[in-house]
């Protein structure tokens, strides 16, 4: 080791090469420690972050696998299942047709003088509508009155000849000839007296005509000739359309399979009632009765149409409007009917979800029966007073514990 002596002045001192290096590999080695401890980190907060969740759904799951006695109550919404009568209905679709729809036009020819409706009036059988010149009949009726009356002095001259004619020819101082002619003249009067007869009647009803009137109740339509035209009895043009609102039917279909029913009920003498309902089913528009059927099913459709009459004392059907029809052919009494909301179904079964009386749930197999207005009749699976989950299902399942409240009742149960 070579002997250390101080410098002199002015001199330089110079370290060794190895003690200069050493400072900066321990540096080196620190900072790549450093890295790779928070490199460790990050993959360890990351697999903890994936891991948890998993982790906290399988203690869940075990735990609800247990029979739920360590799992919190899911509050559910059920109701009780009871029992009652529930409506059978035959649905159809329909359309409101009058009974009566007239379309009145001219029997006469002539113009158009008065118009006594304004569009949309409800009329009444009888009622003055419109009414065209009579004058040209009037002229008519005198001519033919006139000529009744100098045929009529023709007859009461042919019958006195006649009376004389049969005296003479008992004393012979006619021949018979003569009084044979003077029948035949007798005769001959009389008819024309008839053909005059028929002339002042058909110029009488002429002029009837020429004042129409409404030949049944109802509401009339738009206008379809102003006054001042002339019309004539031979046009295919109407003068107005008058349609029957009240009573008014309902003619709507049901299935050929649901014919024999229906048959049924009315060869017993049953009045069926029948209620029209809105296009989206959400309104009804009036009830009615079943009044008739057609007489024959239409091939092409497998239907039959029916036909139902409705008092329509609100207006509230309307000729073609489009309605669904339901026929009440049945009411089922004394069965089991719960809320349709607590029916489940998937691809093998439909069932409930059934509350015990521990306040778990057990999956029951139901039979379903008839549904209307959101109910539907339990066949088997369910007795009145048993209660079923209504909402909350899709939080469920075999043995979980629940929270019930009763839908229609305050009460809270398995708290």
């Amino acid at each position: 080791m070579p002997d250390q002596y101080p410098p002199e002045n002015g001199e330089r001192i110079s370290a060794p090469e190895a003690a200069r290096q050493a400072p900066k590999k321990h540096s080196l080695k620190l900072w790549v420690g450093v890295i790779v401890f928070v490199a460790l980190a990050a993959g360890a907060y990351f697999l903890l972050r994936r891991e948890t969740p998993t982790a906290q759904r399988t203690a869940s799951s075990q735990s609800l696998g247990a029979g739920g006695r360590f799992a919190t109550a899911i509050p559910v919404v059920a109701a009780k299942a009871q029992k009652g009568n529930i409506p059978v209905y035959i649905n159809g679709l329909g359309a409101v047709t009058p009974i009566y729809t007239v379309t009145v036009k001219s029997r006469v020819d002539g113009q158009l003088m008065k118009v006594y409706y304004r569009e949309g009036d409800d009329v009444s059988q009888g009622a003055p509508l419109v009414e065209i010149d009579p004058r040209p009949y009037q002229v008519q009726l005198m001519q033919a009155q006139a000529q009744m009356a100098k045929d009529q002095a023709a007859l009461d001259n042919a019958q006195l000849d006649l009376t004389r004619y049969q005296t003479l020819i008992t004393h012979n101082a006619i021949p018979e000839q003569t009084l044979a002619t003077q029948k035949a003249t007798v005769e001959q009067d009389e008819a024309a007296i008839k053909t005059d007869q028929a002339a002042i009647a058909s110029a009488q009803l002429n002029i009837t005509y020429c004042h129409i009137t409404a030949p049944i109740s109802g509401r009339i339509g738009l206008r379809l000739v102003d006054p001042g035209n002339f019309v004539q009895a031979s046009s295919q043009s109407a003068l107005l359309v008058i349609t029957q609102m009240q009573p008014i039917s309902v003619i709507f279909t049901i299935a050929e399979d649901q014919v024999p029913a229906v048959l049924q009920k009315i060869r017993s003498g049953d009045r069926l009632e029948v209620e029209a309902l809105s296009r989206d089913m959400t309104t009804k528009l009036g009830t009615g009765t079943l009044t008739t059927l057609d007489n024959e099913i239409d091939p092409s459709t497998g239907t039959l149409k029916l036909r139902a009459t409705f008092a329509n004392s609100s207006r509230t059907l309307f000729p073609n409007q489009f309605v669904n029809a339901r026929l009440l052919v049945d009411e089922k009494r004394g069965v089991t009917i719960v809320p349709s909301a607590v029916i489940q179904r998937n691809a093998q079964s439909t069932y409930v979800y059934l509350v015990k009386p521990d306040s778990t749930v057990t999956v029951r197999p139901v039979t379903t029966g008839v549904t209307e207005g959101g109910e539907t009749e339990i066949v088997s699976g369910l007795s009145p007073g048993d209660e079923a989950v209504m909402t909350g299902v899709d939080k469920l399942q075999e043995g979980s514990k629940v929270s019930v409240h009763l839908y229609g009742e305050s009460r809270a149960k398995g708290n």
